[in-house]
């Protein structure tokens, strides 16, 4: 994925959420970090859709990390709203970037270049650089 100077790049997972922001090429992307916003993680709205107990007992349904996606995808329309970030790739774990799906307002929609549904939080801005070029 080619990230154009000055567009902004979100990496989520479940827990984390952090804002980049390329101040290099599309082809020699230098990205640094913008913020690591205040979430409020309360939109249980998935909760109605994974309420099954097989689920919540394996932990492959945690209704925690969906509430932190919901949140993410919030705070990213709050953003396109006031134009505070004008273009955006998302790069998220699937579970994760499936749930913000559900979330985007048409304003946040109409901003995405890209996204990745590969796991990059906890990753080295270099790797995340690499990743990018490779995508």
């Amino acid at each position: 994925m080619r990230l154009p100077h000055k567009a902004h790049l979100a990496i989520v997972d479940g827990t984390r959420f952090v804002l980049m922001r390329n101040d290099g090429s599309p082809d020699e992307p230098k990205l640094s970090e913008q913020a690591k916003p205040d979430l409020d993680p309360t939109n249980f709205s998935a909760g109605v859709k994974h309420q099954d107990d097989a689920g919540q007992r394996t932990g492959a349904t945690d209704l925690n990390e969906l509430a932190h996606a919901a949140a993410v995808a919030e705070w990213l329309n709050r953003a396109a709203l006031d134009k505070t970030i004008e273009t955006l790739a998302i790069a998220a774990d699937p579970k994760t970037l499936g749930e913000m799906r559900r979330h985007y307002h048409k304003s946040l929609e109409a901003i995405i270049i890209g996204e990745e549904a590969k796991t990059l939080t906890g990753e080295t801005t270099e790797r995340i650089e690499k990743t990018l070029l490779s995508a």
